[in-house]
């Protein structure tokens, strides 16, 4: 927003007093990304209600229903990580893969401002990441490419 606009109609976002990181504002961002992404492809996004779920939304393409549990990524050394699992380790729990419980996990990056999308069936018991750019080793048989799972 530009200053003058906040100024015309009294906007001002809400400061965060905390000092800390908010794990439940970063995701919230994401799933707002995600969201915004599958509707511009001309899915229905369905919101469950609760937070007891395993996946945060749900996809409709007009003839079947899709779970999707959504991440954020980061990029470190030129790859996208991401968790594939959720965690409770810092409570005392432990770390739940989403294996039979999701049909898709989205990913959205802040650092590259896109959203990557990847089947169940490609993921793992706890991270994984995507590249972006070629490894320094230049080996490239079993990369997964970022731009193979980017939704348009």
């Amino acid at each position: 927003m530009t200053p003058e606009f906040q100024a015309a109609f009294e906007l001002r976002p809400r400061a965060d007093t905390s000092g800390k990181r908010s794990t439940k504002k970063i995701g919230d961002v994401s799933e707002a990304h995600v969201i915004a992404a599958f509707t511009r492809l001309g899915f229905k996004v369905l919101l469950p209600f609760g937070e007891d779920h395993r996946y945060d939304l749900v996809i409709d393409d007009g003839d079947r229903l899709s779970r999707v549990q959504v991440k954020t990524g980061r990029v470190r050394g030129g790859v996208i990580q991401f968790h594939c699992a959720s965690t409770h380790a810092h409570r005392g729990g432990t770390t739940r893969p989403y294996f039979g419980q999701i049909e898709y996990l989205a990913v959205y990056c802040p650092e590259v401002g896109k959203v990557y999308v990847l089947p169940e069936k490609e993921l793992t018991a706890t991270n994984a990441h995507l590249r972006l750019s070629p490894p320094l080793n230049n080996m490239t048989k079993t990369i997964r490419w970022a731009a193979r799972y980017e939704l348009p």
